[in-house]
Parts: C-alpha cells; structure tokens; sequence
C-alpha cells in the first residue's frame, strides 16, 4: 500500500501525526486506519506526552476519507461494511479517546472521512482556504453513529443534518461560523500556530489537561454523574502538580510541572 501514517516527536511532551498519501489526497486507506489504532493506543499510555498534532502531508489536503479504490474490497455489500468499520470506527475511537490533548491542523481539503477524523481532535486549526464537506449522498452511504457522533457533539443537530443532506463543500469562515473548527490563519501558518498552540497546552498541568478532556466528554451523557464521578473533582488537589503551581503563582514564578 502506497500511503502511510507518519509521526516524529517535535519536542518535548509534543508529537505530530501525519496522513501521507499525497497521490489520494490524504485518502486514508486501509492500512492506514489500522496505523491510526495502533499509534493512538500506544500514545494513550505514554505519560510524557502533553498533545498530539494531526494533520495531512502536503498542501492540498488534510484528508478526503475512505481511499475509494478499496470500496469493492471494503463497501461492496452489507458484510463487507460491517468488517469495514470496526476498522474505522477503532481508529476513530483510539484518536478520540486518547487521554492527552489532541490538535487537528487542517490545510487544503477536509472531506468525508477526513472531516470524521478532524473531529475527533480536541481543536482544530485551519488554513482559509481549507475546504470542508461530508458529501456521502452521492455515493449512496450513510455516516453511521459512531462516525456522526463527533460531528452532532461539535456542532449540533441542525448543522449536523445541514452538511449531511446539502452535502456540499463550505470554506474555513462558514466552518468557523457553526463550531467545527476553532481557528483561521493563513494558509502558511497553519503548522506554526498548531505547534503554538500545542505548546500553550503542553505548559500547562498534563493531568488537568487529561482531566478536563475526560470531564467535557463525560458530561455529553446525561446519566446523571456517580459520587466517585464527582469526587475525582478534587483528585488534583492531592497531586504534586497542584503543588507545584499555586507555589510558583505565589512566588510569582513558572511553574514546571511533572505530571505527578
């Protein structure tokens, strides 16, 4: 298979992801959805890690989704969906619950299975001539729950239906308009202000970064929260980085938290 998912370690406590499959557009084929799984699942349980950048390689596009040369393999009658996306779905899932911060940088298109793989990042950046769409309707498929839970939680029911049943293709000020991404910049600083914004979170306290990950998804379920539930609240108080960082605020100092 000709695409690949790339990562390195830009510095301390922060990774990039990319999606490379230039020639597709970023289509992420099947392969690729696996790598997603795996590289996730080991990140999830590596505690120097503070956030992770994703993004595609090149310019023209973050991703266009499924590789659509595999759709006879993958999509070509009801069994063969449901194999496909357990593989999808993993790799959606293993993106969205990784406890670290997660930060999409979105350049070029941003379409279908692309857009379902941005939204599972915490933030998303955009360059303004980023693209975004789920234009499913003309291939006769629908987005399942798991794959259209992302999208209802990011920017509701209506906007939700509004991209599925128009299926067109919008640009970054409309997406920023309804929620589904967090920020514009040029198109040439797209990288630079994902890794900023990265290093913004990576200064703070990781575990209260993982908790305030944990707590917003939480809170998405209205069954009603458990006294173990509420009680975690006040986890942070009995960690050395809450030491750490109300004596440096009193010493008028920055703190260098460790996690602990």
């Amino acid at each position: 298979m000709s695409g690949t998912v790339r990562h390195e370690i830009l510095e301390d406590g922060i990774a990039r992801v990319v999606l490379d499959q230039q020639a597709r557009l970023n289509a992420i084929n099947n392969a690729m959805w696996e790598e997603l799984t795996s590289l996730f699942t080991r990140f999830d349980s590596d505690s120097d890690l503070r956030c992770i950048l994703i993004t595609g390689a090149g310019e023209k596009a973050f991703s266009t989704g499924a590789d659509i040369s595999e759709f006879e393999e993958n999509r070509s009658n009801v069994e063969k969906a449901r194999a496909f996306a357990k593989r999808t779905h993993g790799a959606l899932r293993a993106i969205q619950n990784c406890r670290h911060p997660v930060v999409a940088e979105i350049r070029g298109l941003c379409v279908g299975g692309g857009l379902e793989t941005a939204l599972c990042a915490d933030l998303r950046i955009a360059g303004k001539s980023a693209r975004f769409g789920i234009p499913v309707k003309r291939l006769g498929l629908v987005v399942a729950y798991d794959e259209m839970r992302a999208l209802v939680e990011t920017v509701g029911r209506s906007n939700s239906l509004r991209i599925l049943l128009e299926g067109d293709i919008f640009d970054a000020e409309e997406a920023l308009s309804m929620g589904l991404i967090n920020r514009v910049v040029e198109d040439g600083e797209v990288s630079a202000e994902g890794l900023a914004t990265a290093r913004r979170i990576a200064e703070g306290a990781p575990l209260v970064a993982r908790w305030h990950k944990k707590f917003a998804r939480r809170l998405l379920d209205p069954t009603p929260l458990s006294a173990e539930e509420n009680d975690e609240s006040f986890a942070c108080f009995g960690t050395e980085d809450f030491q750490i960082g109300y004596k440096a605020f009193l010493n008028k100092t920055k703190p260098r938290f460790t996690g602990r």
